[in-house]
């Protein structure tokens, strides 16, 4: 997501009304979110959904990743040797290739 521009990523609720169809027919291309402002403050963020899904799966994977790290931190972390003997035990060893 690029950094919000406040001349062209905030929209009064009214102007919004105005020019709803096109804003929502524009949205697939839109690569940062739309503040809609409601009396001078924000009231809601629209965004495609394909947008939507792209920072809820980046928002995942960074979570991932400080788990692990905190895992790391804390010793609960396992060889790979011992994560391939219960592999093997789980689901049986790997066929040669």
């Amino acid at each position: 997501m690029k950094p919000l521009r406040v001349s062209e990523d905030i929209l009064p609720l009214g102007e919004f009304r105005a020019r709803a169809a096109r804003i929502l027919k524009d949205l697939p291309e839109r690569r940062n979110p739309l503040v809609i402002t409601q009396n001078g403050y924000p009231a809601c963020v629209v965004m495609s959904p394909d947008e939507f899904d792209r920072m809820r799966e980046r928002q995942a994977f960074l979570e991932a990743v400080a788990q692990g790290l905190a895992d790391v931190q804390t010793g609960r972390v396992i060889s790979d040797d011992e994560l391939r003997k219960q592999l093997d035990a789980e689901f049986g060893p790997l066929e040669a290739e």
